[in-house]
């Protein structure tokens, strides 16, 4: 028998169902907390430099707020806001998937276990 997992992921979306937050802008600030820099957050994901700044900028506007402050010679930093929305992501993603793993396994691993047992009495 394979070995089954839930994998799910969480978008904070507006009315329109445009993102505001998510996996992804997760990973630019993320990336721009270590490097300190923009570019090289696009370099490492495989972006532009203007699509990175555009998902900061549309966040940014959803929230009415900064999450990432520049300067030429000191680089890229998160804001105080940009520091918390990132811990609030994490912990809403460290609970959901608690909750949706916990629902996963009340639903599947007890069909698992008596397919399991059928196959072993099959000889399977």
């Amino acid at each position: 028998m394979v070995d089954l997992r839930l994998k799910s992921r969480q978008w904070i979306v507006d009315e329109h169902d445009h993102i505001i937050f998510g996996e992804g802008r997760r990973e630019i600030l993320e990336n721009i907390e270590r490097s300190g820099s923009i570019n090289q957050t696009a370099k490492m994901m495989r972006m532009s430099y203007k699509a990175v700044w555009g998902k900061i900028k549309a966040t940014e506007q959803h929230l009415n707020t900064r999450l990432v402050l520049t300067d030429r010679k000191k680089g890229a930093w998160l804001t105080d806001e940009g520091k918390e929305i990132l811990e609030k992501y994490r912990l809403l993603k460290k609970r959901c998937l608690r909750e949706e793993n916990r629902i996963f396994t009340s639903i599947f691993k007890p069909a698992m276990s008596r397919k399991n047992r059928h196959e072993r009495k099959d000889g399977c």
